[in-house]
């Protein structure tokens, strides 16, 4: 199959033949269908965080049941899907007492390491990214990494939930909770940012404010159902969210992954604030916050992919996009084939894109 291959850090990836095993126990083969580019993947690229090369990236992906392997349970040849990284093993603490995303089993849902590896060429083992790999012609995963989802779900779009809107809406609804009338400010409108706005949006947030550099993404948020929106290019957004608010918001979320607006969503919190973290702060950074702001019961937490049980939650997006209360189609600003991936990354990394999808041929 062909793919497009992480070779290292600083460096373009590359299209070329991948070997890919056949199911065994409990595995699923899938034709993907769409990818989107998220920033996780471009951390990695641009070196902010290490991975053994080589891989092949991409998590945010839906496609097409071809085969699968013995014991698979729910899923069969010819069904939608889509994949998410919070692969679980089903009977850890964590995921029997319902948080599935904190499994610390997931090492029993790879292969072993005297089985072939999942993915080769020439021989020799080609790493998979977050147990998918979806930059590619074709997937092999552990059943766990699947969700069944509804054949008249357009393919592009079911993409976008399979990181995006998981982990924004996700950090809304399920991580902090965010509670009808409630004042929520959002920093960062690309794909997660935005899912966070329609997540509280669809909560009932009472007011909800978009915080970008960008006046287009702004805009755009506004589609999503942010009633105020902060240019921080011109202005300090902190104290732009405080007058709005007249002191500041009740929740926060962060959907950048840098050391300073993660700092800025705690510094824009109400007394009994909460500021939820939902992007990857490079390695090594460290947060700075005032310790007095906590003694006014301020909050400072983090999401793992939307406090996600991406078996229940995902189909529930899907019901929401077709039913018109999840807002996917201006979210993608790019199609593009598997060639052009690092023109895609291109654009992500210079932020002129709300989110791109690789899209494959039936």
């Amino acid at each position: 199959m062909k793919a497009a291959i992480f070779h290292g850090p600083h460096r373009p990836l590359t299209l070329g033949e991948v070997q890919v095993a056949d199911p065994g126990p409990r595995e699923v083969l899938v034709r993907t269908m769409a990818a989107g580019l998220c920033h996780s993947d471009l951390h990695f690229i641009d070196g902010t965080y290490a991975l053994d090369a080589p891989a092949v990236l991409g998590h945010e992906v839906s496609g097409i049941v071809e085969k699968v392997g013995e014991g698979v349970i729910g899923l069969r040849p010819g069904d939608h899907v889509i994949g998410c990284l919070s692969v679980f093993c089903g009977h850890c603490g964590h995921c029997t007492s319902g948080r599935p995303y904190s499994c610390d089993h997931q090492h029993e849902t790879r292969r072993g390491p005297q089985e072939p590896p999942r993915l080769s060429q020439a021989g020799a083992p080609v790493g998979q990214f977050y147990e998918l790999s979806a930059f590619a012609e074709l997937m092999l995963v552990h059943e766990h990494a699947l969700v069944k989802i509804r054949s008249d779900m357009p393919f592009d779009r079911a993409a976008l939930i399979g990181c995006a809107v998981t982990t924004g809406m996700g950090a809304v609804i399920n991580t902090a909770r965010v509670e009808v009338g409630a004042t929520v400010a959002v920093i960062g409108c690309g794909g997660v940012g935005l899912s966070a706005v329609n997540g509280a949006a669809i909560a009932g947030a009472g007011r909800i404010i978009a915080v970008d550099i960008s006046g287009a993404k702004l805009d755009l948020a506004r589609d999503f159902g942010a009633t105020d929106t902060v240019d921080a290019s011109g202005c300090d957004p902190v104290e732009a969210v405080r007058d709005l608010t007249r002191g500041g918001v009740q929740y926060s979320f962060e959907a950048l992954g840098l050391k300073r607006t993660s700092e800025q969503a705690f510094e824009m919190l109400a007394p009994s604030g909460i500021a939820t973290i939902i992007g990857m702060v490079p390695e090594g950074q460290r947060l700075e916050i005032d310790p007095v702001s906590l003694l006014y019961d301020r909050r400072l937490q983090g999401s793992n992919m939307g406090s996600n049980r991406f078996r229940v939650d995902m189909p529930r997006y899907v019901d929401f996009y077709l039913s018109g209360r999840l807002h996917l189609d201006r979210m993608i600003s790019r199609r593009l084939p598997l060639a052009a991936i690092n023109e895609g990354f291109d654009d992500l990394r210079a932020g002129r894109v709300a989110r791109s999808v690789i899209t494959f041929d039936p």
